[in-house]
Order: C-alpha cells, then structure tokens, then sequence
C-alpha cells in the first residue's frame, strides 16, 4: 500500500516527464519541441496536486470509531464520529479504532461463519486451548468467550505492544487456575456461572495494571464437557445422580404430605380428647351442683323430697316397661289391667 509521500513523489515524476525539453522525444529529431506547451503540463499537474491534496486533507470516523490524529508521528488528538480536517502530504496521519463494538476472543472453538441468526462453527478442535484439569484431577474440555470493548484508543495503540495477545494469554492462565482450584463435578454443573464472574473479574484487574484501554465485558462459558473418550462413563454416572436427586425429591414430597397430614390428625385427637374432658368435667358439675340442690330440699322436707323422687323414677321408668297383665287362679287367660305404654306421666306435686 502506498503512502502520502509515495504518491507526491509519483506526481512529481510524471511533471518531470512531460516537461523535460532538453530530452529527445521518442519517434521526432533531437531538439523538437513537444506538442503541449510545459506551462500547461504544469498548471495541470499542479492541479492535480491541489486536487490530491484537498481530498487527502479531510477523513470520516464512523459513529463506532475514534480517530487518533498524530502529527510527525507524535499522537495530537483523538477525534469523535463525524468529518474532520488534517494536514495532507503525509503531515498528519490518523488511526480509527472501533471503540464502540463489542469484540470477542474464542477458546476452544472458533466461528466460521454468521448467517442472519445462525452460527456455524468450524469443526476443528483446540485441546490446547479447553483440555484443563481440575482440582480433582479430572480432564474437563472447556470452551468459553471473552467479549471486550476499546475504552481507550491511546492506551490501546501505544501503551502496550499487543494488548489482544496479553488479553487472549491471561484470559487462558486465568481460565485455568480457576478450574484447576474446584472439583470437575461442580465445574460441570453448578459452579459454571461463579466461575465465569471470578475470571472476568481477575481479567480485568490485570488489564488495569497493564493500562492498556481494553474494558471486559463478560466472560460466558459456552461448552463445559468431559472428553470425548470418557463421555459415556460421564453420561452413567450423571444419569445416577439425576436419578438419586429425583428419589431424594420424590421422598421429600412425600415427608411433606405425611407429616402435616399426621399433625393435623394429632392435633384433631387432643381437640376431641380436650372437649370431652371439658365435657366430663361441667357435667359432674352440673350433677354435683343438682344432688346438692336436693339434699338441702331434703333436708327441709324429707317426706316430700322421698316422695317426689318415688314419682319421678317411675314417671321415667312405667313408660318402658310395657302391658302388665294380672292372672287369678281358675282364670282361662290374662286379664289386662294396665297398658303402661299408653299411660301418661304423673308428675308429682310437691308437698302432697
């Protein structure tokens, strides 16, 4: 690719080349002058540069860029989205940077190809980048993305020689002293989202000591599995364990049910047990407080009392006893003489 000074040295080669009078002109005699005169040549290659030069001295940053403008190789300024102004010839030269898109780094797998919603990924393999060990000591195949976002262009382009290169390694020492401190179980299933938070984190502290302009967005862990030579003793003992939790559940539920079920039913004997005590006990009140009333109209009237009581037992006793029959001797049958059933009750009156 040319440069600036490049091209203005190739201008001023052709101006030499069709103004030279004092050259012979290929196919005329030695001394012929050409057919156009050497001022015109001139003003039109002036133009030329003039023209060159007025669109060489204006640039646009696009609205996800940031521009750095340097001037003799010294850094200026930093330009904002729009169309902006600089010395041509090679005097000012600018660096767009994409500081507002979302970048990313792959580990394990890469991406081939975004079609619309779609992503394909390549089918070549890196075990050198997702093949870790845990603390355990178990092989776990860990794939996992690193997005990350320009904050700062001038640290970015000067600060550090090859600031994604340091990203990508520390990204990778990180990811693997984080697997390395916990159990292959738990990294394959519930410590996937912890993990992801530690390591972003220490990612980003790590950037902030090298100042190079990088911001981490988020670490996301895209595929956690176990090698391709072990997977079918994983998948048995997974299948356990779901079948241990789902046994574990089901015998939970019913504890659940059981239980309150055999309080309610405790709680429903004491109640019962508790009213029929309540029960006993102010009918035996009740029955103490009525033989007292009794004894002291006894003892005021004791003829009258054992009276009244007499006619009160069998006003209750007569009805149930049935027909009474009265037989003499030298009688063929039964006489009927009373139908207690039909008779009424007699109460007694007091004082008789």
């Amino acid at each position: 690719m040319s440069t600036p000074n490049d091209q203005l040295s190739n201008l001023f080669k052709i101006v030499r080349e069709a103004g030279g009078g004092g050259q012979q002109r290929k196919g005329g005699p030695r001394g012929q002058a050409p057919d156009l005169p050497i001022g015109l040549i001139g003003i039109g290659v002036i133009g030329l540069i003039l023209l060159w030069a007025s669109f060489s001295s204006f640039y646009t940053v696009q609205p996800e860029e940031r521009a750095v403008v340097k001037r003799f190789g010294a850094v200026i300024k930093t330009a904002d989205p729009g169309l902006h102004f600089k010395i041509p010839f090679g005097i000012d030269s600018v660096q767009l940077v994409k500081t507002e898109r979302v970048l990313k780094q792959e580990f394990g797998f890469r991406t081939s190809n975004t079609d619309g919603d779609r992503t394909q990924y390549a089918s070549e393999d890196h075990p050198d980048e997702s093949l870790m060990l845990s603390g355990d000591l178990n092989i776990i195949d860990v794939e996992w993305v690193v997005q990350y976002r320009i904050s700062e262009p001038m640290k970015f382009l000067y600060h550090q020689r090859d600031p994604e290169g340091t990203l990508r390694d520390i990204s990778e020492s990180v990811m693997r002293r984080a697997v390395g401190n916990r159990l292959g179980s738990d990294v394959l299933t519930t410590a996937r989202v912890e993990i992801s938070n530690i390591v972003r984190d220490e990612i980003q502290q790590a950037m902030q000591k090298y100042d190079n302009g990088i911001h981490v967005v988020t670490v996301e862990l895209q595929d956690v599995v176990p090698p391709a030579a072990v997977q079918p003793a994983f998948n048995e003992v997974n299948e356990s364990r779901q079948e241990r939790e789902r046994m574990i559940n089901e015998a939970t539920k019913q504890a659940n049910q059981q239980i309150p079920r055999a309080k309610g039913e405790a709680n429903r004997l004491i109640t019962e047990a508790e009213g029929y005590a309540t029960e006993r006990v102010n009918q035996a009140k009740g029955e103490t407080v009525r033989f007292s009333s009794i004894l002291a109209e006894y003892r005021s009237a004791p003829e009258v009392t054992r009276t009244r009581m007499y006619l009160e037992t069998l006003n209750q006793v007569l009805p149930r006893v049935g027909a009474v029959y009265v037989v003499q001797d030298g009688q063929t049958g039964p006489i009927p003489l009373l139908n207690m059933r039909d008779s009424k009750p007699v109460v007694a009156e007091e004082g008789r």
